[in-house]
This record gives C-alpha cells, structure tokens and sequence, in this order.
C-alpha cells in the first residue's frame, strides 16, 4: 500500500512536470507571433507599433537582401525593417497589418516620405501561408476604404528572409534621442503625408 501510494505520488509529480516544461511553453509560442514590416525609417516604425497593447516588443533591423551580417553604412539590397513580437490574444495579426497600413505612405514604392531609395521602400515580409492571406485580405480591405484599384497600392509582399538587428544606438532611438527624433520626423513631413493619405481613417 505503502509502495502504491509513493508510487502515485511520483506519478503526479511527473505529470506536472510535464505540464510545465511541455504544455505550458507550446501555449506561450501559441500566444506569441512575429511580423516583419518595411515602412521607411525604423526609427519611426518601431516606435509606432511598440506602443500598441498586445505588442510584446519591436527590433529595428535590416532584412530582404542577401548580404550577411549588413550594417547601417552598408546593409545593400536590404530594407529598413520591425520585427514585431506580439501576444495574439490581445492583438491579431490583422490588427497589427491595419496599424502598420495607417503608419505608411501606401503609394510610394521609391521610399517614405523624405527617405528615398530601394532601402525604404515599403514591404510586409510573411513567413506562412496564414499570414500571406491575412496580408491579402488586409490590401484588398485597404483599396475598399481608400477607394482605389488594388494595382495603386504599392507595398510589396514577399517571403520573410533572415533579419538582422541593427546596431544598438538604433534600438528605441526615438525613447533615447526625442529631440532629435521628432525633430527629423516633423521635418520629413511623415505626419503631414499619413495624415493626408488616411485622414480620419487613422483614428
């Protein structure tokens, strides 16, 4: 009796062990997803997403080229990238792509605002089939509200390749430099153009 009820005993403890090396993580990656957005300067793009309930946190980096391990003097064939880590129980990816719409100038495939070239040029990376749908359906909702034939929208949508963090001054910069940073965006005119581009939808 002895020895059935030590046995028992271990028995539970095992399964709660399981439960949480096993269960309890799989709900976590469950909970958890990343997106991967170029919108023109990262220092802009991050701190728009990063402030949204649901968004667990947001790298500023480079992504879409070939080029390993690029830098901000030299990240050639690269986008300015997010990667957005998020908790899909309070924010959906199809939330997250309508913030990001709103946060861009969707006619410019030349760059954002006063960033010009193929580096600022905006795309949303997807990295499965669910996602590329969502990002579909999204640009066609997109055309409906801006009443406008889906071949004017000019973000691209492309598989995710390998992102890489930019340097550590770029991290947060707009928390770290607010001077600085506001004077560039005021000066680039993005607020100016979104608002122009999205009027009362952005609200």
């Amino acid at each position: 009796m002895i020895f059935m009820t030590q046995f028992f005993r271990k028995l539970i403890v095992t399964i709660m062990l399981l439960q949480l090396l096993i269960i309890s993580p799989v709900k976590v990656l469950a909970e958890s997803q990343e997106a991967v957005f170029a919108g023109g300067c990262f220092w802009c793009l991050e701190h728009d997403l990063e402030k949204l309930d649901g968004v667990i946190s947001v790298d500023s980096g480079y992504s879409g080229g070939d080029l390993i391990n690029p830098t901000y003097e030299n990240h050639s064939g690269h986008q300015e990238v997010v990667k957005v880590i998020f908790n899909s129980d309070i924010i959906s990816y199809k939330d997250l792509l309508k913030k990001y719409w709103v946060n861009i100038d969707p006619f410019d495939d030349r760059g954002q605002f006063c960033d010009r070239g193929d580096s600022y040029r905006p795309i949303i990376f997807t990295s499965n089939e669910e996602q590329e749908r969502e990002v579909k359906q999204s640009r066609e909702l997109i055309s409906q509200v801006l009443d406008i034939p889906l071949d004017q929208l000019k973000v691209d949508i492309l598989d995710s390749k390998t992102f890489w963090i930019a340097e550590k001054y770029h991290q947060d910069f707009a928390v770290k430099n607010p001077i600085k940073y506001n004077f560039y965006r005021t000066s680039c005119g993005r607020d100016n153009r979104l608002k122009m581009v999205w009027g009362k939808y952005k609200n």
